[in-house]
C-alpha cells in the first residue's frame, strides 16, 4: 500500500516550519505533499522539470524518510532529493542515487551597505545570452542556471569595454528571492565585480520579497565567504541526489 502523505498543501506545509525560506522556496505548485516520520520532515513538489522532494530536520531520519518514500512509490526514478549533509558513504546505504552534491543555502532579509560598482549593473536581454553563456562557461561551468533556463526571471550583468564580464540571474520562485549562475570571468577577477552585482540584486531582491538567497557549493571558500561578508549569514547545509 503507498505511503500516505501526512498533509496536503503549502499553506500546512509553512505553518508547520514557521514559513522558512527554504521551505517557501522549493515548495512550489498545488500538489504539495507533506510527510513525518521520527522528527523528519519532507515534502515533495512540482518544480519546471519534474517532482522534487526536499526536507528539514537532522540527516538520518531524513535519509530514512526518503528510503521508505521511494520504496513505497511516492518518490519517482529521476526524483531529485534536497536533504541535510550526507556523507557519500551515508547516501549509498540509504538511497540509490547517481548524483551526490554538497552545497549551502544561505539567506538574509537585511539590505547590505552600498558597494563600488553597483551602478554598473544592468539587464540583460536575449541578445546578451551568448555572453552569459561565454561567462558560465569559463567560470562557473557546472551550473545548471543557464540562459534559456525557464527558472530565470531575469539575466543581469556588467560590462568592461562593452563586454559582458559577469553575470547573475534572478530565479526567485514561490515569493522568495533567489540568485543563481553569480560568476565574474577569470579575466575579470578580483576587481569587485561580484561583491557589486550580488549587492545590488540582494537589495532588489529584499525590496520585492523581503527575503534574497542563494545557493553554494561547499567546496567554493571564496564564494561562501564573500556572500557571508554580504549579510548571508542564516544557512543550512544541503545535500542533492538524483534517486535512481
Amino acid at each position: 500500500m503507498a505511503i500516505t502523505p501526512d498533509f496536503i498543501g503549502r499553506d500546512d506545509l509553512l505553518a508547520k516550519v514557521d514559513g522558512h525560506p527554504y521551505a517557501r522556496l522549493t515548495a512550489g505548485g498545488a500538489d504539495v505533499r507533506g510527510y513525518l516520520l521520527d522528527g523528519a520532515l519532507a515534502w515533495t513538489s512540482l518544480g519546471p522539470w519534474g517532482p522534487v522532494a526536499a526536507s528539514l530536520g537532522d540527516a538520518a531520519p531524513v535519509a530514512a524518510l526518503f528510503a521508505r518514500l521511494a520504496a513505497e512509490g511516492a518518490l519517482a526514478e529521476g526524483c531529485w532529493l534536497h536533504l541535510p549533509r550526507l556523507t557519500r558513504a551515508e547516501t549509498a546505504a540509504a538511497l540509490p542515487a547517481d548524483v551526490h552534491d554538497d552545497w549551502d543555502f544561505l539567506w538574509t532579509t537585511a539590505a547590505p551597505a552600498p558597494h563600488a560598482g553597483e551602478d554598473a549593473v544592468v539587464a540583460l536581454g536575449e541578445a546578451d545570452h551568448d555572453a552569459v553563456a561565454a561567462v558560465l562557461d569559463d567560470a562557473l561551468p557546472h551550473s545548471t542556471s543557464r540562459p534559456g533556463d525557464p527558472r530565470i526571471r531575469q539575466w543581469y550583468g556588467i560590462r568592461e569595454g562593452g563586454r559582458v564580464v559577469a553575470v547573475a540571474g534572478d530565479r526567485s520562485p514561490n515569493g522568495v528571492g533567489f540568485l543563481a549562475g553569480i560568476a565574474v570571468a577569470s579575466a575579470a577577477q578580483g576587481r569587485g565585480h561580484g561583491a557589486a552585482l550580488t549587492t545590488a540584486l540582494t537589495r532588489r531582491l529584499i525590496t520585492e520579497f523581503g527575503v534574497s538567497s542563494l545557493g553554494v557549493m561547499s567546496d567554493n571558500t571564496r564564494a561562501l565567504a564573500l556572500y557571508r561578508r554580504l549579510g548571508y549569514t542564516d544557512s543550512i547545509p544541503r545535500t542533492s541526489l538524483r534517486l535512481i
